[in-house]
C-alpha cells in the first residue's frame, strides 16, 4: 500500500472513531411490568428516558382494541424520548390479545358493558405508574386510542387524578355522563371529522356532558378523517390512517400537555 493510501485509511478510521465518540447512545429503556386489579395480572411497559434524572410528568397509554400493540408502543418511545415517563397500560390481562377483529370486538364489548371493570383497570394502571421513582404522580396525563379512548375517559369520570385526558379517535358514549363531574383535570378530545363510528349525535351528547359536569375540555376535529386515524395499518372505508391528521394530532396533544403543566407548575 502506498504512502498517500495507508494516510487515507488511518484517517478514514480516525473520522469513524471520532464519530462514534461523538454519538450518544440509546437512553430509552422499557420495562415490562406486571400489576394487579382484583387478583387479574396485568402486564404493562414502562418506558422512559434514563438520562432524565428524578420524577417526570408521567402519560399513561390505554390502547385500542386488540390489545398492547406496536402503535401504543411507539407512542410511548417518542413521549419518553420528550422526557416523559410513558406507561403503556393492559386492559385486557396477560396473554390475552384478540386474534382478529371478531376477537377484539367481543373483547372491548366486555368492558363496554362492564364500565366498572372498565374504571378498575384504569385506575390500576394509574395507580402503578404514580408508584413509579422515574414518574410524578402530581404531574400526569392519560392517553387513549379507540377503545382505549373509552377506556381514559372512564378513568376521568372515576376522578382519576391525572391533570388530563385525551382521547384519540376513541369512542365517546357512556351510560353514566353525569359522573364526569368527579374529573378534576382537563378533556382534550382529538375526533376524525367523517367517523362513521362516532356519529354526530355522541359527539354532541359527550360536548353536552362535559359542559353540565363543568370540565374544562377542548374538542378537536380534523375534516376528512375518519376512525383510527393515527394508525398506520388502518386502510378501510371506516377506519383508515390519515397521516396530516395524525400530525396534528401529535402537535395538538403535546400542546395539551405543555399547557396544563405549566398551569400545574411547570414541566
Amino acid at each position: 500500500m502506498s504512502y498517500r493510501a495507508t494516510m487515507l485509511c488511518i484517517a478514514a478510521v480516525a473520522l469513524v472513531l471520532v464519530l462514534d465518540a461523538g454519538a450518544a447512545p440509546a437512553e430509552v429503556v422499557s420495562e415490562t411490568i406486571e400489576y394487579q386489579q382484583n387478583g387479574q395480572t396485568l402486564e404493562g411497559v414502562l418506558v422512559y428516558d434514563d438520562a432524565v434524572s428524578g420524577p417526570r410528568p408521567g402519560v399513561v397509554i390505554f390502547h385500542a382494541w386488540y390489545g398492547p400493540g406496536e402503535h401504543e408502543k411507539e407512542t410511548a418511545v417518542r413521549l419518553a424520548e420528550l422526557g416523559y415517563a410513558a406507561f403503556v397500560a393492559d386492559v385486557y390481562g396477560t396473554g390475552v390479545r384478540a386474534a382478529d377483529s371478531k376477537e377484539a370486538s367481543q373483547l372491548a364489548t366486555t368492558f363496554y358493558d362492564d364500565r366498572d371493570l372498565m374504571q378498575a383497570r384504569a385506575l390500576a394502571a394509574v395507580e402503578t405508574l404514580g408508584g413509579r421513582d422515574v414518574a410524578d404522580p402530581e404531574r400526569m396525563f392519560g392517553i387513549g386510542y379507540c377503545f382505549g379512548g373509552a377506556v381514559v375517559l372512564e378513568s376521568a369520570r372515576a376522578g382519576a387524578d391525572l391533570l388530563g385526558v385525551v382521547s384519540i379517535h376513541g369512542t365517546l358514549r357512556t351510560p353514566h355522563p353525569e359522573a364526569m363531574s368527579n374529573f378534576q383535570g382537563s378533556v382534550l378530545a382529538l375526533h376524525g371529522a367523517a367517523d362513521p363510528v362516532v356519529p354526530p349525535e355522541e359527539v354532541r351528547a359527550f360536548q353536552d356532558e362535559l359542559t353540565e359536569a363543568g370540565v374544562d375540555w377542548v374538542f378537536i376535529s380534523y375534516g376528512g378523517a375518519v376512525h383510527s386515524f393515527t394508525h398506520e395499518s388502518a386502510d378501510s372505508e371506516a377506519s383508515r390512517y390519515h397521516p396530516l391528521a395524525a400530525k396534528r394530532a401529535w402537535r395538538d396533544m403535546l400542546a395539551f400537555f405543555d399547557e396544563r403543566l405549566e398551569h400545574a407548575g411547570g414541566k
